[in-house]
C-alpha cells in the first residue's frame, strides 16, 4: 500500500511540515491509518499513517477554496492556500527549529489591518519571536516577553543586528576550526594539521571529562559529542563578536545530531544505538543514525549567513525589545519610560500540547541553561484534565491581568489559540476583558 505513509513523508510529499499533517488529523480533515489500511483511532508507536491520496485531494479542495470540506465560518484569507514552505519559514524564521509557532502570514494581515507603523506591540508568549520580527519589517516597535531562557536567546539571536561579513567570516572559521580538531582527532596528520596531535586528544579529554551530562554521553556519537565540544570551547575562549549566534547555530546542528532517526527530529522517544542500522521511514530503506555534528554544522553555516543578511535588508529602526521573565509579574515600566503599548498580539500555549523546555532539552544541557518547567502555563506533561484546564485559566488571565496596565485604553488583543475546550470566554471574564470578534481558519 504504497499510498500509505508515514507522516514525515507525507509532509515531505505535499510540502508541508508534519506539524501541518498532525494538525489536519487532529481537525478531522484526514483519517489515522495502521499499516494495514485499517482506519484507527489510536496508532502504537511507529504504526500511524496517512492516506497520500486523501490529503492530496483534501489539499486539492483547499486550493480551490470549497469550505464546505470545512465546518462554516472559516476566513477564507487566513488559511494561506497553497503558501510555499519557503515562504513559510522565510529568513531568521528558521535560524533554529521551535514547536508550536505560527506562521509570519499571519501575523503581517493582522498588523497590517489593526495596527500602524510606529505603535508598540506585546508578545507577552513570545516563543521564537515570530510577531517581534515581523512587527520590526512593518515599522512597528515590539517586545517580546518568554519563560524559557533558551527562547529569549534563540529571539536575540535572530533579531540583533550584525555585521554581516564579520558574521560570516566568524562563523566559517569556527567551522573550518572544528572540521580539522575533529580530522584530527580521528586521523592524526602532523604535516597537513593546524593542531598538534597530542594537544589535541589532550583537549579532546579534558572537554569530555568536563561533560557531566548524561543526556550528552547519550544521546550523540563519541565524535559528534567532540565536534559538538569543541566548538562550545571555541565560542568560549576565542574571541569572536558574535558568540551568541554561533550558539544558536551550535544549538541547531546538535539538534540534527542526535541519534535519533531521521523521521523523529521533534520529539524523539529514546537515542539509537551507534552504528547499527535501522528501517527508516523517511528514506524508506535502512540507515545509520548519524555519528558527527559537523555535517550539520557546515549545512547551517552558510544557511544562517544567508538568512540574517536577507533580514538585514528588510528590518527597520523600529525597536525590539525581547526579555526573559513570567509575563504574570515583569515589570516593562523600563522599557516603555512612561509610554504604553498600544496592542497585543500573541499565540500563548495549548492546553497539554507541549512541554516548551523539553523540547531543546539538548540546548539546556549543552550551555547549563536554568530551566523554569514549572512556571509553563499549560504544558503537556500537565495533560488535559479539568484540572489542567483550570489551571490554564489561571495562568493565561493572569499574564492579560498584569499586561492590562502597560496597555492603552481599548487595545486590541488577539490571541491565536486552538481552544479545543472553550477555555476563552472565561479566560477574557476572568481577565476583565470582551471578546468582540472572533476569526476561524484552517490550517493548512
Amino acid at each position: 500500500m504504497k499510498h500509505l505513509v508515514t507522516l514525515q513523508e507525507a509532509a515531505d510529499a505535499v510540502n508541508k511540515t508534519v506539524h501541518n499533517i498532525r494538525d489536519y488529523i487532529q481537525r478531522g480533515r484526514i483519517a489515522k491509518y495502521n499499516p494495514q489500511g485499517e482506519v484507527i483511532t489510536r496508532a502504537k508507536n511507529g504504526e500511524l499513517r496517512v492516506d497520500l491520496h486523501e490529503l492530496r485531494a483534501f489539499l486539492n479542495l483547499v486550493a480551490q477554496g470549497d469550505e464546505n470540506h470545512h465546518h462554516d465560518g472559516l476566513h477564507a484569507e487566513l488559511g494561506f492556500y497553497g503558501l510555499a514552505e519557503r515562504e513559510r519559514t522565510k529568513h531568521v524564521h528558521r535560524l533554529h527549529p521551535y514547536l508550536g509557532k505560527f506562521i509570519p502570514q499571519l501575523v503581517e494581515w493582522f498588523l497590517s489591518r489593526y495596527f500602524q507603523p510606529g505603535d508598540i506591540l506585546l508578545d507577552p508568549f513570545m516563543g521564537s519571536g515570530t510577531m517581534l520580527i515581523q512587527a520590526n519589517e512593518m515599522g512597528m516597535h515590539a517586545i517580546g516577553v518568554d519563560i524559557s531562557e533558551f527562547c529569549y536567546r534563540i529571539v536575540c539571536a535572530k533579531t540583533q543586528q550584525y555585521d554581516v561579513e564579520k558574521a560570516r567570516q566568524e562563523i566559517l572559521r569556527a567551522e573550518r576550526l572544528t572540521r580539522e580538531f575533529s580530522r584530527n582527532w580521528q586521523y592524526p596528520s602532523p604535516q597537513l594539521s593546524l593542531f598538534d596531535a597530542d594537544n589535541v586528544h589532550t583537549l579532546a579529554n579534558q572537554l569530555l571529562e568536563q561533560c557531566h551530562s548524561d543526556y550528552m554521553k547519550t544521546w550523540f556519537a563519541p565524535r559528534a559529542l567532540v565536534e559538538i565540544l569543541y566548538y562550545r570551547h571555541l565560542i568560549e575562549t576565542d574571541t569572536f563578536v558574535y558568540k551568541d549566534l554561533l550558539n544558536i547555530l551550535l544549538s541547531r546542528a546538535m539538534r540534527s545530531s542526535r541519534l535519533v532517526p531521521h523521521y523523529d527530529l521533534a520529539t524523539p522517544k529514546q537515542p539509537l544505538p551507534v552504528g547499527v542500522e535501522y528501517w527508516c521511514r523517511k528514506h524508506n530503506r535502512m540507515c545509520l543514525p548519524i555519528d558527527n555534528c559537523i555535517t550539520k554544522i557546515h549545512a547551517y553555516s552558510q544557511d544562517t549567513v544567508r538568512r540574517i543578511a536577507t533580514f538585514n535588508q528588510l528590518r527597520t529602526s523600529a525597536q525590539i525589545y525581547p526579555l526573559h521573565g513570567d509575563s504574570r509579574t515583569i515589570d516593562l515600566t523600563p522599557i516603555l519610560q512612561g509610554r504604553k503599548i498600544t496592542g497585543i498580539f500573541s499565540s500563548p500555549p495549548y492546553v497539554g500540547q507541549i512541554d516548551y523546555h523539553d523540547q531543546h532539552n539538548y540546548a539546556y544541557e549543552l550551555f547549563n541553561i536554568p530551566r523554569n518547567d514549572d512556571l509553563e502555563i499549560g504544558p503537556k506533561s500537565n495533560g488535559k484534565s479539568k484540572r489542567a484546564q483550570q489551571a490554564y485559566i489561571d495562568g493565561i488571565s493572569g499574564v492579560l491581568r498584569h499586561m492590562k496596565q502597560y496597555l492603552i485604553d481599548d487595545a486590541n488583543i488577539f490571541l491565536v489559540a486552538n481552544d479545543a475546550f472553550g477555555l476563552y470566554p472565561q479566560i477574557a471574564q476572568a481577565s476583565g476583558l470582551k471578546i468582540v470578534e472572533e476569526f476561524h481558519r484552517a490550517v493548512t
